[in-house]
């Protein structure tokens, strides 16, 4: 079972209306009561650069109208609940481990932010935060997945869904919810297994053990590239053998749109393991819609 499966199996509420993934290039959206027709709706270039460190949202009104072309969509006289997920490089996401974590949500956030506050690249007071803990496999220790997002980056991307009639009572990440994605070949329970998502020049990466996200990372490549992104997984798997005493079985590809057969064959001979892609029941998971794909896959169960 995902992450994002077992966070979503705490919330009560019915699943949204709409769901949203928001990148540079537009949106990919759907209604989760017909998650087999994902749409999208493109943005000028430009509309939205991704950083983690300002205001994402260079065009608000470009942005506001290609929220309010998709909100004529259904019933648009009432107020409706959305699923909204943010581009990767948007947010700070790291694991941290603890001997014990406190129970009460408020005091989670408070320790959180405290052991994040020196390594995130802007202003700690003025961030969202968000953590999941997991419970290390055989052991007492808890590894908790902290999510930070600047104020200014999350209030500007939420402002043209909630003046258009949407509220956004859950917000993700790109890369954690294709982390629901089944791997198109193979087994999915290989474990430790390495995610590698890229969205345009971005690259996260997610090493998992077991139904545990261990180690996170998500960096900006130079020009796109390849060689590049073959240097994070080389450390990666360093990492990975470091840590965990073993080395990755699985490395998985998501949002690889350009010769991604020859990319699995290439890493598969120089890292010396399967190297697979992700699937979806409701079509092809590409760079920036993964997101989505993931999130509709774990609100249909696995």
């Amino acid at each position: 079972m995902s992450i994002l499966t077992r966070m979503k199996s705490l919330i009560a509420d019915p699943p949204p209306e709409f769901a949203f993934e928001l990148s540079g290039s537009g949106i990919a959206w759907a209604e989760p009561s017909n998650p087999a027709v994902i749409e999208w709706t493109p943005l000028p270039e430009g509309a939205v650069a991704v950083s983690p460190l300002e205001d994402n949202v260079r065009q608000p009104e470009a942005l506001a109208a290609a929220v309010r072309l998709i909100a004529q969509t259904g019933n648009s006289k009432k107020r409706r609940r959305a699923a909204l997920i943010l581009p990767d490089y948007s947010a700070r996401i790291t694991v941290l481990d603890f001997d014990t974590f406190p129970a009460d949500p408020q005091e989670q956030i408070q320790l959180a932010r405290f052991r994040v506050k020196r390594v995130v690249p802007f202003d700690i007071d003025r961030a969202v935060i968000a953590g999941y803990p997991q419970q290390r496999n055989g052991s007492k220790k808890l590894d908790v997945v902290v999510a930070v997002v600047n104020m200014d980056v999350a209030s500007h991307f939420e402002a043209p869904f909630r003046a258009a009639g949407f509220q956004c009572g859950f917000v993700t990440i790109s890369a954690l919810a294709a982390l629901s994605l089944p791997s198109s070949s193979g087994p999915d329970n290989a474990s430790p297994s390495v995610v590698a998502k890229l969205s345009g020049n971005v690259l996260a990466v997610s090493l998992i053990e077991g139904a545990t996200v261990r180690m996170f990372r998500c960096v900006e490549l130079r020009d796109s590239s390849l060689e590049e992104a073959a240097d994070v997984l080389a450390t990666t798997f360093a990492y990975a053998e470091d840590e965990l005493g073993a080395r990755p079985q699985v490395l998985r590809l998501c949002g690889l749109t350009r010769d991604a057969e020859d990319l699995r064959r290439r890493w598969s001979e120089e890292f010396g393991l399967p190297v697979t892609g992700v699937q979806s029941r409701f079509g092809s998971p590409g760079a920036f819609n993964s997101g989505l794909h993931g999130y509709l896959h774990s609100l249909a169960g696995s």
